[in-house]
């Protein structure tokens, strides 16, 4: 099989460095014993199967299932094992998939079987819910695997640092999966637009939402219920509770962990720093609390202290109503950007005292907006409209969502990129958004101290 690698690392991706780059080949028996990123064995099957990676799915739900379609579509990757408890429902769905596009595969109940068959394994991707994804990583980062694994990195603190601190003990790849990091529009406003151009300024307030109608409970087919013994055996006390663990206690995190974390790990992204410290309120104000354990909404307010000065970063997440959808926004003195994974959403807004920036659309930062006929004798002018005029990207994404983080992940896997969120970069986002929901517990604003940052 010819040789892929370069057409499959992700646009946006950082290319590995001479240092990693050495650590990661296997020129000679020397390095592959001083680098714990090499096993021989493995490195020997690799080269036999040319460009091949061999992956396991772990969780094949809805989430699993978004991955597993955007792994159908990267050249040289076959799921070769796939683990689920549902066997009636979410292995069945899934095995039938990729029986229709010829991936040999195996199907498992329980992680440790398949750990325990599978020996030409190259990575795993952990789809399970947030309170199985310390002990699934763990033990598939002892096992000698790279693993990809949801987020949030784990419903605890104590289990994603010990996700982190098992990554760099073992020397594996954990890459968490808040896919932003390695979309090419968020990469190219993050390099060009705030760090090489600094179009907006001095960023001084961020807001951000994520709002959702409201949606029923999850339900199943009856005649697909798992058996009571098989939930109690993977912590479940129930069909409703495995299917809606997401408002659970315990299991997940809530609206603001499941959706709100890929949006405020970009405000620490984007602003460089982590927050100072958190207030936020919130409720099961709509749900039945006894079945919706976590706030179905909250609102928080992180303060950042920058290299320029204080930000201000709102948050709200709600599942009672769409408006607006999803969506940031970074606010500076000299200009706004407004961002979002759905593109139709994105725009770059000039304040009126800022230079013009119509070098940054000769260089290609910007696409120039259409000419707005103004209120004053129909002249067309972009300078003279009473509305700011909307600056576009240039940069397109015309493929699933997910999909440029799984070519980051399996670039890296492959020793040509480096990963875009490692588990130091998950850990630190976990620490950001799980102190919210505390905060809304207690009642007050929490102090994050630049220790809790670090693993």
């Amino acid at each position: 099989m010819a040789d892929t690698t370069k057409k499959l690392t992700p646009i946006g991706s950082k290319p590995i460095d001479r240092g990693k780059f050495i650590r990661y080949s296997a020129a000679a028996v020397g390095g592959l014993l001083l680098s714990p990123r090499i096993v021989p064995g493995k490195a020997l099957l690799q080269k036999r199967r040319g460009d091949q990676l061999n992956i396991a799915l772990l969780g094949t739900g809805a989430q699993g299932q978004v991955l597993l379609n955007s792994c159908l579509k990267i050249p040289g990757i076959r799921i070769t094992a796939v683990c689920d408890i549902w066997a009636a429902y979410n292995r069945r769905r899934v095995s039938r998939l990729l029986g229709k596009y010829k991936h040999d595969h195996r199907v498992y109940e329980d992680y440790r079987e398949m750990l325990a068959a599978e020996k030409d394994l190259d990575g795993v991707i952990i789809a399970t819910p947030d309170f199985w994804h310390e002990e699934h990583t763990v033990a598939c980062l002892e096992a000698g695997l790279d693993v990809y694994c949801e987020k949030e990195m784990s419903n605890t603190l104590e289990g994603a640092r010990h996700m982190a601190e098992v990554a760099k003990k073992t020397g594996r790849l954990l890459q968490i999966g808040h896919q932003r990091r390695s979309n090419p529009r968020y990469i190219h406003c993050y390099e060009k637009l705030i760090q090489d151009a600094g179009l907006l300024g001095r960023i001084t307030t961020v807001n951000g939402q994520w709002n959702r109608s409201v949606q029923p409970d999850l339900g199943w087919p009856k005649k697909a219920t798992i058996e009571s013994a098989v939930l109690k055996k993977y912590g479940f006390a129930n069909m409703r509770q495995f299917r809606n663990w997401r408002w659970y206690k315990g299991m997940g995190g809530g609206p603001i962990v499941d959706l709100g974390s890929h949006q405020i790990d970009i405000y620490s992204w984007f602003l460089g720093a982590q927050p100072v410290n958190v207030t936020a309120v919130g409720g099961t104000d709509y749900y039945e609390p006894a079945t919706h354990e976590w706030y179905d909404n909250v609102q928080a307010l992180y303060e950042y202290k920058t290299s320029q000065g204080t930000v201000r970063a709102f948050y709200q997440v709600i599942t009672t109503n769409r408006n607006g959808g999803y969506y940031e926004t970074f606010m500076g003195d000299q200009g706004t950007l407004e961002i979002s994974e759905s593109s139709s959403r994105s725009a770059i807004y000039r304040e009126d005292s800022a230079p013009y920036w119509d070098g940054w659309v000769k260089k290609g930062y910007l696409k120039s907006p259409d000419e707005i006929e103004t209120a004053s004798a129909g002249v067309l002018d972009v300078r003279e409209t009473l509305a700011p005029p909307a600056y576009s990207l240039p940069v397109e994404m015309n493929v699933p969502y997910h999909m440029p983080h799984l070519e980051n992940f399996f670039a890296a896997i492959r020793g040509t990129a480096e990963l875009n969120c490692p588990a130091e970069v998950g850990y630190e986002t976990a620490v950001t958004v799980l102190k919210a929901n505390e905060a809304v517990a207690l009642g007050r604003k929490i102090a994050f101290k630049p220790a809790e940052f670090r693993i």
